[in-house]
């Protein structure tokens, strides 16, 4: 039985057209048949079993939570999978975000264009939570295809921020700082291309951690663009947060993202001792063009705090931190729109575990283009335009760039253990409005990105602590370490976290 047919002459003369081929009629026939022992191997790969992590605790589907029971809509589904009988997190539950796959459970990636897929496989990370004990508490809501820093794009309406509702949550992985702030889990799984765990997090005042670049695999997440893909933790106070990255840390087999990782005991960080370590405030965090005087007020005096503990503390200036966003951009927006779309999510040319079931309800976004979000079309003809007009060298140009962005950190790296500045510029802003502009809906997703981006390119390790408070709005003060040494973040984070409690620290 034949799974494929090739093309017929109409079809391969369509084909032609749009490759630029002009074929004379008489030759078409000739190509055809010459295709015809490729579509034969095409046809020998569709008999095949694909090699699936098997999936291995017990579960339903879940159901989609509503009134009370999803009052801040952070929620897509709720779930109870129990994972081992022991492990390092018996009895936590986590929030897993809605573009991790869990199987058997629905997953939408806060996309109508995606909703009604179902996975078969769980996630790398998933897997892992599982084995260490934990219970799958369901999936949270994320931004459309996670291409917002708010809380407002998700084709089920926005996710409220629980510390001041009306406001935005932050994103992508907005359901999962929500869910953590308002105390309904004790984890959450985030991801970050563009700062999309700590953006939540200093919204909503929780622990957001973006490892070192394939520290965590990626591998059942859906993809944005591999050079900036992360997925991490997220939680409550510091030691759940080393906890969980012990558990999710190391390699797989399966991301071709992980290279030499090297996986630590983050817990035995925890000792409430800064002392002997040093820390650079980076000058170029502050005082950006949208800066709110309370964030920098609050994270200036978190560094005193630092100093108050024992660390050594001084002002370092890191100049090409100003053009990180910009080499950014085209990484992000070119990258997108053709791994993540023209890609139907995975792309091509790298080795790893791809979802093929995914692909296919994914490809389906091209009959139904107009429901993308605001902010996910205009990163597409952005993308498109340039990548058309430009053939892909400004891409190229950032690849190459993000070396020269990184280096620039790594010498600061050298003379400080760790890098402070604001996790964001401003403080969680109104969600917009039922009627609001489209320039109001792409402002309030993309405004916060500066001082979180950067680190998606060059994959330092970077986390957001929550300093202090202005208006019921928390404030993040972000901490960067060099390659690999998240280690040294926790100590900081949780020696910060003990001198004090950050909700009576206020502007």
């Amino acid at each position: 039985m034949a799974f494929l047919k090739g093309p017929t002459t109409e079809e391969l003369k369509e084909t032609a057209a749009r490759l630029g081929l002009h074929i004379a009629d008489g030759d078409l026939e000739f190509y055809r048949g010459s295709i015809e022992g490729t579509v034969g191997a095409y046809d020998a790969v569709a008999t095949l079993d694909e090699a699936l992590p098997a999936v291995k605790y017990p579960r339903t589907p879940g159901y989609q939570p509503t009134g009370e029971e999803n009052k801040y809509n952070a929620w897509y589904r709720k779930t109870d999978i129990r994972g081992a009988a022991n492990g390092k997190l018996k009895g936590k539950t986590v929030a897993v975000k809605d573009n991790v796959c869990v199987a058997g459970v629905p997953m939408m990636n806060g996309a109508s264009t995606l909703e009604g897929y179902v996975p078969e496989i769980d996630a790398t990370v998933v897997a892992r939570l599982l084995d260490a004990g934990a219970t799958i508490a369901g999936k949270a809501h994320c931004e459309y295809f996670c291409f917002s820093g708010g809380s407002h794009t998700s084709a089920h309406g926005p996710v409220i921020n629980p510390r001041k509702p009306g406001y935005s949550a932050g994103g992508s992985s907005s359901g999962s700082a929500a869910l953590l702030a308002a105390g309904e889990v004790d984890l959450a799984i985030g991801g970050d291309q563009g700062g999309s765990i700590r953006m939540p997090s200093s919204y909503c005042g929780v622990y957001g951690m973006k490892p070192t670049h394939g520290l965590v695999p990626y591998t059942g997440i859906m993809p944005i663009e591999l050079t900036l893909d992360h997925t991490g933790p997220m939680s409550r106070n510091v030691a759940d947060n080393a906890l969980m990255l012990e558990v999710l840390a190391g390699p797989d087999g399966l991301d071709p993202r992980q290279g030499n990782v090297a996986p630590d005991n983050y817990t035995a960080a925890l000792k409430g001792d800064v002392g002997k370590l040093s820390i650079g405030i980076v000058k170029e965090g502050f005082g950006l063009a949208n800066s709110e005087p309370e964030v920098d007020q609050l994270v200036r005096k978190g560094a005193e705090s630092f100093r108050r503990l024992g660390a050594t503390v001084e002002e370092v200036s890191v100049p090409m931190h100003s053009l990180g966003i910009a080499i950014w951009t085209p990484i992000a927006v070119e990258g997108a729109t053709m791994q993540m779309m023209h890609g139907n999510g995975f792309g091509f040319n790298w080795k790893g575990l791809y979802l093929t079931s995914l692909m296919d309800h994914h490809a389906d976004w091209r009959a139904r283009a107009d429901e993308l979000s605001e902010t996910l079309k205009v990163t597409m003809l952005a993308g498109e335009y340039i990548l058309r007009k430009y053939q892909g060298r400004y891409y190229a140009k950032c690849q190459n760039l993000s070396r020269v962005l990184r280096a620039a950190y790594d010498s600061a790296l050298a003379k400080y253990d760790l890098l402070l500045m604001p996790t964001l510029p401003l403080r969680a802003t109104p969600i917009p409005g039922p009627t609001a502009s489209k320039a109001e809906i792409i402002q309030r997703a993309f405004e916060m990105l500066p001082n979180t981006c950067p680190f998606d390119v060059t994959g330092h390790p970077a986390m957001s602590i929550p300093c202090g408070v202005s208006d019921s709005r928390p404030v993040g003060l972000m901490l960067i370490g060099k390659h690999g040494n998240e280690s040294t973040i926790y100590r900081a984070a949780y020696a910060f976290e003990q001198s004090g409690d950050w909700t009576k620290n206020s502007a």
